[in-house]
């Protein structure tokens, strides 16, 4: 059923100047997920939420906060919201500049790669909601410049990504320094089962909304295969990017892939600008602003943005390398035909990319359309022989991952190892 067509956001019951912000913002009608998960949220219930990347999810749990926090005292963090990436964060600040200027509500944003003494400053005029990345707001309560226990709404955004991000003990900590009667609120595209303790751990009798089945990729999209060799890839990108008028998103796998596949895009006239993990706090933000208002045609990027970027006509979405993780090629490809919009996603797979091809369909449910012409079946079987040699273990097995990295850390009061964890198996 499509909420959105049927009420508006009066409907739910928001006071008058929350209403003006919207209204003010542009904002007519609530999505499906907002008009689902904005009353309970308002109530006090735990949410869990679960729609398509480009649904709303960040408004849906930001006008319940500033709903709620217009009428509670000033000048304390009261609200917590964790994302996995800085540009996530970025987004969702500039949601709450846009809707809680009426109520009078600040927020203040804490993420690595950023100057700490300027976030102290920050702190000290007082936000009543703290937007952070898990591991730059330990390093501040570490160092005595955030206190979590005047906090009683959580939200944690794409919190499968903060898992697959090895954020886990991180998270545990957090939890720890959190008071334990809170608000929680969850938002995520997929709902992977390796989320199951991680959401059994912070929430209490949830309302559990779910738009869109897990993993389901907006109707928007049309997908498309091309089966390739590393060596083609770039000759195959530079001939899509020339077909394609309007903004074009690549997806690589590696930094370094990203600045050859940039340099590449540069020598043939585009232009094109790089985001990924080594670039500093300025450069991404001029790399995401450039392409939101383009200045650049073409963004080239690493999983840190995929689910980081908020621009509404990204007209074709490129897969140069298949991601490793096969619920990222959900959120790549939901970066186009946002709200409702029509995109294109064209990925890239070589015959050892046979094992990440079959765990994104078995997610799907469905193959990836190939393009006219391509050997499928070439493709699958070349696969076989690679395999083994290939991928010795399977790619979307992110539990094993996190074992891998290590599941200790160091409360912020004892700066001490802590051994245990809650919800990573």
């Amino acid at each position: 059923m499509d909420t959105c067509s049927q009420i508006d956001f009066r409907s739910l019951g928001l006071s008058e100047p929350l209403l003006r912000d919207l209204s003010h913002s542009g904002w007519s009608s609530p999505t499906p997920i907002q008009a689902q998960a904005i009353p309970p949220a308002v109530a006090g219930r735990d949410v869990i939420g679960c729609a398509q990347t480009g649904t709303g999810k960040t408004a849906a749990y930001v006008i319940p906060i500033i709903e709620r926090l217009a009428g509670w005292a000033k000048g304390k963090p009261q609200a917590l919201i964790l994302a996995p990436t800085r540009e996530l964060a970025l987004q969702i600040l500039t949601t709450i500049e846009q809707l809680g200027r009426s109520a009078g509500i600040g927020a203040t944003v804490i993420v690595g790669g950023a100057d700490m003494q300027a976030q102290v400053r920050g702190l000290r005029q007082g936000p009543e909601i703290l937007v952070a990345t898990p591991g730059r707001l330990l390093d501040h309560m570490w160092n005595g410049s955030i206190d979590l226990a005047p906090v009683k709404m959580l939200v944690l955004d794409e919190a499968d990504r903060m898992l697959d991000m090895g954020f886990a003990p991180q998270i545990n900590q957090i939890f720890d320094a959190l008071p334990e009667e809170r608000q929680t609120l969850l938002f995520s595209a997929t709902l992977p089962g390796d989320l199951a303790r991680l959401i059994q751990a912070s929430v209490t009798d949830p309302v559990r909304v779910t738009v869109t089945p897990s993993a389901t990729t907006a109707d928007g999209v049309t997908q498309a295969l091309h089966t390739t060799t590393h060596s083609g890839k770039t000759d195959l990108l530079l001939s899509l990017i020339a077909g394609e008028p309007d903004r074009v998103l690549v997806f690589t796998r590696t930094k370094h892939r990203a600045d050859a596949v940039t340099r590449e895009l540069d020598r043939a006239g585009h232009r094109v600008a790089v985001l990924h993990g080594d670039r500093s706090m300025p450069q991404r933000r001029a790399a995401l602003e450039g392409f939101r208002h383009g200045r650049f045609r073409v963004l080239v990027a690493t999983d840190v943005a995929a689910r980081g970027i908020d621009v509404a006509d990204i007209a074709h979405v490129i897969n140069y390398d298949l991601p490793i993780c096969p619920e990222d090629y959900v959120h790549r490809i939901g970066r186009t035909a946002r709200m409702k919009a029509a995109g294109r996603a064209t990925s890239f797979a070589t015959p050892e990319d046979i094992q990440q091809l079959r765990a994104i369909e078995d997610l799907l449910g469905h193959a990836v359309p190939q393009v006219s012409g391509s050997k499928a079946a070439a493709l699958h079987q070349a696969g076989r022989s690679h395999a083994s040699d290939q991928m010795p273990r399977p790619l979307h097995d992110r539990a094993s991952r996190f074992r891998e990295r290590g599941k200790t850390g160091r409360t912020p009061a004892q700066g001490g190892p802590r051994p245990r964890e809650r919800f990573v198996g």
